[in-house]
């Protein structure tokens, strides 16, 4: 039986944690009579994303992203233009689409389950030039992925603490929402877009989301006293946002985005910058992808 030719991608600033240890980690568990790996680290934002085009027009079949979302959507994105497969060693500060889909948290786990193999196939979307996999939005979150990134404090520690400074000024905003032709007007505290039910750190904002549905989950966080914000994240952490008064979920195919300015947006977590109109579209089954056996 032949081998295939496996590629890890470590960034290795995702998460705060030290990753000079992965490929001897790598070594010791993946099954050699199955693959033949291959390591590179990352140096500079976008450059995952450099190595995984070198990589997929090539002859590597599976392509590993070593961090979080962010190294995900990089790696991911190349993977997906290229037909190749992804697979995921979690490392980031939230894990969001890795925790999801149920890919364990210890890296000597994780190993195995690229070993296991088993590939299905995916829904992604697009936020309009950019592919997302797990979730993108604008509004607070997108304002505090952009004041975070940087901030040298990473982990979830140093993210609640940024949030909460953050929070007291923030102010909501006017959005015009059509999901699949229908408008909806809401002054929000967020607009997420979700593929996958959570930001990260088992935090659910859309529970009912599938990753093989071929729908977006619009989560619409509204304007609220800072004094609920205990019972926002008792929802969220309890994947019960749909019960809340605090947030409508709304199911679609093609949604446009319209909002008052130019301003911060993210995509899997990562921060940029776009303009007053967003069109967001999925591409249902559209990524290979390693997985444990799970249902969704």
């Amino acid at each position: 039986m032949s081998k295939s030719n496996i590629l890890f991608i470590i960034n290795p600033i995702s998460g705060g944690k030290d990753k000079l240890k992965i490929p001897g980690l790598i070594d010791a568990n993946l099954d050699r009579s199955k693959f033949n790996a291959n390591y590179s680290f990352t140096e500079y934002i976008g450059h995952a994303s450099e190595i995984a085009e070198e990589a997929a027009s090539k002859n590597f079949d599976i392509i590993v992203a070593v961090g979080g979302d962010g190294t995900i959507n990089e790696i991911g994105t190349k993977v997906m233009q290229q037909n190749k497969i992804l697979g995921i060693l979690p490392f980031g500060s939230g894990n969001g689409l890795s925790r999801f889909l149920k890919i364990p948290m210890n890296t000597t786990q994780a190993i195995k389950v690229i070993n296991d193999c088993k590939v299905r196939v995916i829904d992604t979307a697009r936020f309009n030039d950019k592919c997302f996999f797990n979730m993108a939005g604008m509004g607070f979150d997108a304002h505090i992925s952009s004041v975070f990134a940087g901030n040298k404090s990473r982990g979830l520690s140093g993210y609640l603490k940024l949030g909460f400074k953050e929070m007291i000024d923030y102010k909501p905003q006017t959005y015009h929402i059509y999901i699949d032709g229908k408008e909806y007007i809401r002054k929000a505290f967020v607009v997420s877009v979700a593929n996958s039910s959570q930001y990260g750190n088992n935090a659910h904002i859309a529970p009912n989301a599938s990753i093989t549905d071929g729908l977006l989950d619009v989560c619409i966080i509204k304007e609220f006293p800072i004094y609920k914000i205990p019972v926002l994240a008792y929802h969220m952490l309890n994947a019960s946002t749909d019960q809340s008064k605090m947030v409508e979920i709304i199911q679609g195919r093609e949604i446009r985005i319209q909002r008052m300015s130019n301003d911060a947006i993210h995509i899997d977590g990562e921060p940029f910058f776009m303009g007053k109109e967003i069109n967001v579209s999925i591409a249902p089954l559209s990524l290979n992808i390693i997985t444990p056996d799970y249902e969704s």
